[in-house]
């Protein structure tokens, strides 16, 4: 999605060798407009496939995941991180590593809310190396959902979750495919070949 790659290389800061700082549009600050045109966006690519719910983890997936349920007219679902005094124990769960926070979340969703009724659209802000969406298809799985597809905003093609994702057979698609960082420049999949 051109749009969001020229965001990313007017806005993003690459940090090491391995994180892509986008605060000032996705995960800190939200633009709502760009949250928007992702939402259409993967609404395109997933719209024949029956889709009746969107699933991410709260809390960077929810902005574009919102936006992409607004498309769908379906309603979004987010893993909570933490257990409130309102979550009772009828819940899924699932363990997940955080990449860039370096810790495990248990991850936790409302049995009322994930049935096998449910066609489940993962949405999710980036993809390294697939442990958030590894987690949240275990509670599909667990709820006895199907799960249509897999909706990244921003991929980093040069770590694990891609491999595993395509390995599994689930569909996927992202918005942007990022190939390497090249002295702090992003290098998008299809720049340079």
């Amino acid at each position: 999605m051109k749009e969001l790659e020229d965001r990313i290389k007017k806005d993003g800061r690459v940090l090491g060798k391995d994180v892509l700082k986008v605060d000032s549009f996705l995960n800190h600050q939200v633009d709502p407009m760009l949250m928007q045109s992702m939402g259409k966006e993967f609404y395109e690519h997933f719209k024949d496939q029956g889709i009746n719910k969107i699933l991410t983890v709260e809390s960077s997936g929810i902005a574009p995941a919102v936006m992409t349920g607004l498309s769908f007219g379906v309603p979004v679902v987010f893993a909570r991180k933490h257990k409130s005094v309102t979550l009772n124990d009828d819940l899924y769960t699932s363990e997940v590593y955080s990449y860039t926070k370096k810790t495990s979340n248990h991850i936790s969703v409302s049995k009322k809310y994930l049935s096998s009724d449910d066609k489940v659209l993962i949405i999710d802000d980036f993809l390294a190396n697939g442990q958030a969406v590894n987690g949240l298809n275990t509670i599909i799985d667990a709820a006895g959902a199907d799960l249509a597809g897999i909706g990244i905003v921003i991929e980093k093609s040069f770590q694990k979750g891609r491999q595993l994702i395509d390995k599994a057979g689930i569909p996927i698609y992202s918005l942007a495919r990022i190939k390497a960082f090249d002295n702090g420049q992003v290098v998008f999949e299809d720049e340079n070949e």
